[in-house]
């Protein structure tokens, strides 16, 4: 009998609405789940398979999970896994790719939406009964520059063209992408920040692109730009980013995912006023099960018969 360890820190509802659709799919096998890491002790040596988002695993199951041969990535990145310092090659890797263009986007066009307009401060207003008019901004006509050119910038580029904004890409592989005004290459992206309104950042997080923000960077944008991180927290110096908000280089940063997660409640980014935070809420919305579940229940069934090479969305083949 194969043995799944399933890792979801999710709201008790959406963790047994997995569970319980795998365990009626595959009744031959056992599934052990838990809501943090920390509870994965017990059931670690005896795993066969991993079912985790990256962000929510430590390196304590790839060192003592000695029998698993496949990890099942419920997000499109793999950082968490193929990064930890236990983790081996002989290990596959599968991932959710596909999935986080619309949420993402949508996602990312609405923190652009919440800065321009001031959300934040208008909601503050509405429970302190405050009439206070005064001017937002406009996406209309501005300068949007997406760093990553994946899913989630090809759904990205239209909506923003819809907006009457113009569109630049910048990316390892420049290419004509519907919704772009251009795709730069990398060596363009310093020329293409100083251009940007808004920088968004949608790149994984590897070790070419840790700190990829940072102090030179944000000392090249627009006292008036605003920064959307909907990407990886490691991807930002978050240390020069509150120096940059703080002394105004930059207007603000509407930020979903942090080096830290959860971002420590003393953090000083929770109480700047021109911060907008979501607590990486980006590709997580109310279909995403209803949306994973076949990718899920197809690589597991290929897991129990064997054939590894047949799952979808393969990133590491393992041995």
């Amino acid at each position: 009998m194969k043995r799944f360890l399933v890792v979801l820190t999710l709201p008790d509802a959406v963790r047994e609405h997995y569970a319980r659709e795998l365990r009626s799919a595959f009744p031959q096998a056992h599934f052990d789940v838990v809501d943090h890491h920390s509870k994965a002790g017990p059931y670690i040596a005896g795993a066969d398979a991993v079912i985790a988002f990256g962000v929510m695993l430590s390196d304590e199951i790839f060192a003592k999970g000695t029998n698993i041969r496949w990890v099942q990535a419920m997000g499109s990145g793999v950082d968490g896994i193929v990064d930890q310092p236990s983790y081996s090659e002989s290990i596959c890797v599968t991932n959710m790719q596909g999935l986080h263009g619309a949420p993402c986007a949508e996602a990312a066009l609405g923190s652009m939406l919440a800065m321009a307009r001031y959300i934040p401060r208008v909601v503050d207003n509405q429970r302190a009964s405050k009439w206070e008019r005064f001017p937002m901004r406009l996406l209309d006509g501005k300068t949007a520059v997406i760093l990553g050119m994946g899913v989630i910038a090809e759904a990205l580029g239209p909506r923003l063209k819809a907006m009457n904004m113009r569109v630049i890409g910048v990316s390892g592989s420049p290419r004509a992408v519907a919704g772009f005004d251009e795709v730069r290459p990398r060596s363009a992206m310093m020329d293409s920040v100083r251009e940007a309104d808004h920088l968004i950042l949608l790149t994984p997080y590897t070790k070419e692109n840790h700190h990829l923000v940072d102090a030179q960077m944000l000392q090249a944008m627009k006292p008036s730009a605003l920064l959307i991180n909907i990407a990886r927290g490691g991807v930002v110096d978050e240390e020069a980013l509150v120096i940059a908000l703080q002394e105004k280089r930059i207007s603000g940063a509407a930020l979903d995912v942090f080096a830290m997660e959860p971002l420590p409640d003393d953090h000083i980014l929770w109480k700047m006023d021109n911060v907008f935070i979501t607590p990486h809420l980006a590709g997580f919305h109310d279909e995403y099960p209803q949306r994973a579940l076949p990718i899920l229940k197809h690589n597991v069934q290929k897991f129990i018969d064997g054939d590894l090479a047949a799952m979808i969305n393969i990133v590491k083949p393992g041995a």
